[in-house]
């Protein structure tokens, strides 16, 4: 769609220098609304692109699908600008007869945005979806060296961020290849989770089992619960995570990483699935 960055003229400002004009690149933001068979369902910002990966993985999200197979077909619904060029701005999900409907009050109590995910929720419990998949009996293992090497390999792989330094990542590790099966950059960290979950649950592999989700910001109670969703057993991200996304994390027997940077890192929960040789001290 060609609309991922966008170009502004900006004036540059240092300390002790003389101003200076020059073209700047930012990154899109759009609103997206999907709809489920013709309803609407959700208005969230997003940068454009991935947009149906983004659907999928905001409906397993929300427990409305737990397959790709479950979504009969996905179009863009027609709606022009002011110059006559579709904005691409809504998605029509259909889903197979066989699966119900989101339900009316999901349609929408909340509003999402690209800065924290789902808002406005009544409670915690209403978004504590029950997970179709069981990541506590995953019996990954992994090397911490491997963990420690992620959020260097997710950098490597944000072409959009080196143009404009302003979005997030998510990227889904195959832990026993060890390759980045998908990798995916939006302006909202929630928006980049889904279209990953998204990408496998349209190829057919949910529940990931085996599988890294690695995030460039940090580990919000959202986060944790749409990898709980997936069925993702270890969740690491460069910052720190909530105290309700640890407790989340512990609850579905996800393993937890934080303020993972390369030489050092912290686990917060399942810390059985890093197979370390030394032993751990404790320090008051």
């Amino acid at each position: 769609m060609g609309r991922i960055t966008t170009r502004r003229r900006v004036t540059r400002i240092r300390r002790n220098a003389p101003p200076s004009a020059r073209a700047d690149v930012l990154a899109v933001e759009e609103p997206l609304e999907i709809r489920v068979n013709g309803r609407p369902l959700v208005v969230t910002m997003r940068t454009p692109g991935n947009d149906v990966d983004l659907a999928f993985g905001f409906l397993v999200s929300e427990g409305v699908i737990t397959r790709g197979d479950q979504v009969e077909g996905a179009r863009y619904c027609a709606g022009a600008n002011n110059d006559g060029v579709n904005t691409y701005n809504v998605l029509d999900v259909a889903l197979i007869p066989e699966v119900p409907p989101p339900a009316p009050e999901l349609a929408r109590s909340f509003t999402t945005t690209s800065a924290c995910g789902v808002c406005g929720k009544d409670s915690i419990d209403a978004v504590t979806t029950r997970s179709a998949f069981h990541p506590a009996s995953d019996p990954l293992i992994v090397e911490p060296e491997f963990l420690l090497d992620l959020p260097t390999r997710l950098r490597a792989g944000q072409s959009v961020f080196d143009k404009t330094g302003g979005l997030h990542a998510a990227a889904l590790v195959d832990a026993a290849s060890g390759d980045i099966v998908a990798l995916r950059e939006d302006v909202g960290r929630h928006n980049a989770v889904d279209k990953v979950i998204g990408w496998a649950a349209a190829a057919q592999r949910l529940p990931l089992r085996g599988h890294i989700l690695q995030v460039s910001g940090r580990a919000s109670f959202e986060l944790v619960q749409k990898a709980a969703m997936a069925g993702i057993p270890m969740l690491s991200a460069v910052s720190a995570p909530s105290s309700l996304a640890a407790d989340l994390a512990d609850e579905h027997g996800i393993t937890l990483v934080g303020f993972s940077r390369g030489e050092s890192m912290v686990l917060y929960t399942r810390a059985d699935r890093v197979q370390t040789r030394a032993t751990v001290t404790s320090s008051p």
